[in-house]
């Protein structure tokens, strides 16, 4: 990327996000709204850069840190976070973004300088960096991709779905991810893909590979034709067959991707969820796609409607893990300890979930995770627990626009990063279950 307008102020916003996701160990959507005046006050290019900056360094995390250890002559303290991100960052520019070397170096020197709490740093920085830009690309080249994905995740995933498979997701983590759009109409997916530049998808999602610009530029956005949506996102609500005229129960519903997907199919929608927040969202992306749903605002495990749904779509709360492509932070800021509790939440809400749907009527069971325990575990402890009111309804490959090789022998769909979908490639990484009450 080239030099924004002097670069300083694109860097100071960058190391300032660095900071609360590697410091403070807060997701970068929530340090980017902490962070939105300083953005607001850059211009696109140096906006741009940052952001570059960012993205860059928590996708390569591992490898930066790996390189710029072994050009360090003792470990840094832990207290010293801050001095450690920026040399990632320096580093990351340096050897991932081609910047050149004098502005990498200087600006990072400059930012520590000038930080309360790293300016006793900057010596060490500059030399550190100055013997990363002459000896350090040989190094990047040897440093397994494998270590930006977090040794206990690495562990549980390749236990799961095998060496190679991890393999290619670490090398999904460092690619910039495609824009995936649901179209509001998805018979017209032909005449929206020529006029944006893309490819429709077997499910009739449109892939723009190389997104130039703000997304709300875009032709059709501010009319309401279209919404960002990846690819796996899509397939829970396809799972629910055809919706017309049914009541369905939207749960944890924000920020209503699914819940729009469902309205623009012709199902009468009660969108649940807990955060007012991003109801807002909700309610704002309904609006601009001139479609309508209930919205309740509650905790989905008080709730207790008058009557229960012929459907319940139940996206779960979990570890995110499965969206690293776009989100890398996820993978740097999540615990074990944070998915036992999700686990724990999730097999909450799922029987919570069942009490909602009438006798003879489905349930869908989705999460953006991994993790089998979050996924395919709950689905196996469900059963149990449940088997003799619901039984699992496998999901047909015509249903998913014909994508056998996404669906387990069970009948479950399970979506991996790095896995063809049509003619390209990459997707989130999500889990569906599909229930039937029995009548």
């Amino acid at each position: 990327m080239a030099e924004a307008s002097g670069g300083l102020p694109a860097r100071r916003v960058a190391l300032a996000l660095l900071e609360a996701v590697l410091c403070r160990g807060e997701l970068l959507g929530r340090a980017q709204a902490a962070q939105a005046a300083g953005l607001r006050r850059l211009d696109a290019a140096d906006r741009a850069l940052a952001e570059h900056i960012v993205r860059t360094t928590l996708r390569r995390h591992g490898q930066l840190g790996v390189i710029v250890g072994r050009f360090l002559r003792r470990p840094l303290p832990r207290k010293a976070c801050v001095a450690r991100a920026a040399l990632m960052m320096g580093a990351a520019q340096l050897l991932f973004m081609r910047v050149p070397a004098h502005a990498a170096i200087h600006t990072t020197v400059q930012l520590l300088k000038k930080h309360p709490r790293a300016r006793h740093m900057a010596g060490l920085a500059n030399a550190v960096l100055r013997r990363i830009a002459e000896g350090g690309e040989a190094l990047a080249g040897e440093v397994d991709e494998l270590e930006n994905i977090p040794r206990w995740l690495r562990k549980r995933w390749q236990a799961a779905y095998g060496e190679e498979a991890v393999r290619e997701m670490a090398r999904e983590l460092v690619r910039e991810p495609p824009l995936d759009i649901s179209l509001k109409h998805p018979q017209r997916a032909d005449a929206w893909a020529e006029r944006l530049g893309g490819v429709v998808l077997p499910t009739k999602t449109v892939r723009i590979e190389h997104p130039v610009g703000a997304v709300h530029y875009l032709p059709g956005y501010e009319e309401g034709e279209w919404w960002v949506q990846d690819a796996a996102a899509a397939l829970p609500v396809l799972c629910m067959g055809d919706v017309r005229g049914l009541r369905v129960a939207d749960l944890c519903a924000a920020p209503g991707g699914k819940t729009a997907q469902l309205a623009a199919r012709g199902a009468l929608v009660t969108a649940v969820d807990i955060s007012q927040g991003r109801l807002q969202r909700l309610r704002e992306n309904l609006l601009r796609l001139k479609l309508s749903a209930e919205i309740v605002a509650t905790d989905v495990l008080q709730w207790r409607p008058a009557e229960p749904y012929d459907a319940v779509l139940l996206d779960a709360p979990c570890s995110a893990t499965g969206t690293f492509r776009r989100h890398p932070d996820v993978l740097l800021t999540k615990t074990p300890e944070q998915v036992a509790k999700l686990v724990a939440l999730q097999r909450d809400m799922l029987a919570r979930a069942a009490a909602l749907v009438r006798p003879g009527g489905l349930m869908v069971y989705c999460v953006c995770s991994l993790l089998p325990e979050e996924g395919e575990e709950q689905a196996e402890y469900f059963l149990r627990a449940h088997g003799d009111a619901f039984e699992r309804l496998p999901v047909q490959a015509e249903e998913i626009g014909g994508l056998a090789h996404l669906i387990m022998k069970e009948g479950d769909v399970r979506t991996l990063p790095h896995l063809p979908i049509g003619k390209s490639r990459g997707m989130d990484g999500f889990f569906i279950a599909r229930f039937r009450r029995r009548a």
